[in-house]
């Protein structure tokens, strides 16, 4: 058996006569335009382009057929040759335009355009998720603010500009797959090549001669292309066979998925919902717009599409790591609540934990947060209570020191009997130092030493005035801060159960022993999310598939030679060259010569057929050819 040396480039053939019509089989002048239909004919051919068909489609890839501003042709006279030769013009750029933007470059192209487009939304304040910050950065950068809200940058994901990249690259995807996937199927449906003339131009290339019949070899040949599961089929005097459809499976599977994602991310962008809630154990929530503290939503959400159900939030339990270098760290974080779903569901019990949400309909409810409500109770003179709560604070470190404001707006009345409002500011620490220490912060997370600092004030707390005030901060605009006998100001540090006295009869505070614990949620709706991962899978899996799958084709040709021995030929071409081809080639050689092994060299005295002559049946000689 002798085999060809795989490792060299085919030749190409020469350059034909400009004035004659391009050969098929030969390079044409790099000067002129190639044939449209011959372009298409002979897509993927090598070696010197005798391979015709065999070549051909090994890819779904659109070739250009066209030179840009080449459309019109020839004009003829007069203004209906102007007018025909316009229309064709401007038929051909539009078809141009077309083809280059449903080419694979501009695809990427544009990817690259929306990941680039991207980051502003990430860097910048944008007016869809916190528009106080977006107000700020305005009020501290006069020139920059100006100048990005001109070109969108504080919407990006709405901005002209992103929507139109983010438009084009779907139409790209769109105009690329769909052609390809027609073209695929046709192949699907079609059978591989016949065998082209000269098999000895191919990549990869083996002969022998045995003694066995034509009929005999190709019989063996399809039975062992078909175990290694390639499509083959008997065409003439040659089996031909092909494989690795997977990859271009793979292509457009890549391809797919990506549109997949994209109506994902624009369907979850329009339709999203996201709201916050902070609830003190004993508290519940209703799934409505006015339950929650802050909430912001997509395009086309409407309050309708809110989930309906309702929940209680139990018990909040927390632990934390005592000893060691991870001191502090949350070890149990979880919110017991009961819940139900719609308006007369029956009530459930579940608990929600960090990264395990509950899920109702097309809502998640996550646990996001927590922190501590100390109970306070504060009477007027005469003893009356006016207010008797568990105030949420907010923390400001790891070990939930925390801050916040206790308002009394109805029921008190001062030392003369006025009507008046009250408010204090509180500073609460679950683990406090103590005193001499030098510091208010907290040491631990946990409750082990707990203290509530207290300063107050009396006067109008600014409610009335109808501008929306932060429950969680203190207006002292239109108040005056209480003073002891000394005249200094009144601010105390209280143990659960202790009373801070407010001067000139005007009644008290009182740090409760009850201590309770909030927790707060993210109920989120985010439709599209699972096409999206599902969309993100099928894009790896396909991309793999497509680098690393290759489409092959495999012929093998029985004929009688000289002497009335079989000569077997056997060549493989791939779409792009690779080292497996050759081993495949000689792994599947081998296979069909243990059912067609050589025959005996032929007699030396024997003469060996001319070279030049054209004889189909003679066995061709390759350049790099060795014999065994």
């Amino acid at each position: 058996m002798s085999t060809t040396d795989t490792g060299k480039t085919p030749d190409t053939g020469k350059t034909p006569d400009p004035g004659k019509t391009p050969d098929p089989g030969k390079t044409p002048d790099p000067g002129k335009t190639p044939d449209p239909v011959a372009a298409r004919r002979h897509v993927g051919v090598a070696a010197d382009g005798e391979l015709g068909e065999a070549g051909s489609q090994l890819s779904t890839a659109p070739v250009d057929t066209a030179i840009p501003g080449s459309f019109g042709g020839a004009r003829a006279p007069g203004a209906m040759g102007w007018i025909a030769w316009t229309g064709r013009e401007v038929i051909g750029w539009a078809r141009w335009f077309w083809r280059q933007l449903t080419s694979m470059r501009v695809a990427l192209i544009l990817l690259f355009l929306l990941s680039l487009g991207a980051i502003p939304g990430s860097l910048i304040p944008q007016s869809g998720t916190d528009a106080q910050k977006v107000a700020d950065f305005k009020e501290a950068h006069s020139v920059l603010g100006p100048v990005y809200d001109r070109l969108g940058l504080f919407h990006v994901y709405s901005s002209v500009w992103f929507s139109a990249i983010y438009i084009l690259l779907f139409v790209s995807l769109i105009g690329c797959i769909v052609p390809r996937t027609w073209q695929f199927v046709g192949q699907l449906r079609g059978r591989p090549p016949g065998a082209p003339k000269r098999l000895t131009r191919l990549p990869a290339y083996a002969t022998w001669r045995t003694e066995a019949e034509p009929e005999q070899v190709r019989e063996a040949a399809l039975k062992v292309l078909r175990q290694r599961r390639f499509r083959a089929h008997v065409d003439g005097d040659a089996v031909a066979a092909e494989k690795g459809y997977l990859r271009e499976t793979g292509n457009l599977l890549f391809h797919i998925a990506l549109i997949v994602m994209l109506v994902a991310f624009a369907w979850g962008q329009l339709f999203k919902s996201e709201g916050n809630k902070l609830i003190v154990e004993g508290g519940g929530f209703s799934n409505t717009l006015s339950q929650y503290d802050d909430f912001k939503s997509g395009n086309l959400f409407s309050n309708d599409d809110l989930t309906p159900f309702s929940f209680n939030l139990k018990q909040f339990t927390a632990t934390y790591e005592r000893t060691g270098p991870n001191k502090g760290t949350p070890r149990t974080f979880q919110a017991d609540i009961s819940y139900s779903e719609g308006a007369y569901g029956k009530e459930k019990k579940t608990t929600v934990k960090v990264n395990e949400p509950l899920k109702i309909g097309d809502s998640k409810v996550y646990l996001v947060s927590h922190g501590y409500a100390p109970v306070v109770t504060v009477r007027d003179g005469k003893g009356n209570v006016v207010f008797h709560e568990a105030v949420p604070m907010l923390p400001l470190d790891a070990n939930v020191t925390s801050q916040g404001a206790i308002k009394v707006m109805d029921g008190y009345k001062n030392g003369q009997g006025r009507s008046d409002q009250l408010g204090f500011s509180a500073f609460f620490v679950p683990t406090f130092a103590g005193a001499g220490k030098g510091t208010m912060f907290s040491q631990f997370p946990a409750l082990d030493f707990p203290v509530l600092a207290l300063s107050g004030f009396h006067g109008s707390l600014g409610v009335n005035s109808g501008i929306p005030q932060n429950v969680y901060q203190l207006d002292t605009s239109q108040m005056k801060q209480f003073k002891d006998a000394k005249g200094d100001i009144l601010k105390k540090r209280l143990l659960p159960g202790e009373t801070m006295k407010l001067p000139n009869g005007a009644g008290s505070i009182t740090f409760e022993k009850d201590i309770k614990e909030w927790a707060g949620f993210q109920v989120t709706q985010q439709p599209g999310s699972d096409w999206a991962l599902a969309g993100a899978f099928t894009a790896i899996f396909g991309l793999a598939g497509s680098l690393f799958i290759q489409r092959r084709r495999v012929w093998v040709r029985a004929t009688t030679g000289a002497g009335g021995v079989t000569v077997v030929e056997m060549a493989g071409l791939g779409r792009s060259e690779s080292a497996k081809l050759p081993e495949e080639l000689g792994d599947l050689a081998a296979l069909v010569h243990e059912q067609a092994p050589s025959a005996p060299d032929p007699d030396p005295d024997t003469p060996e057929p001319d070279s030049d002559t054209p004889d189909r049946h003679a066995v061709p000689s390759a350049e790099g050819a060795e014999k065994q």
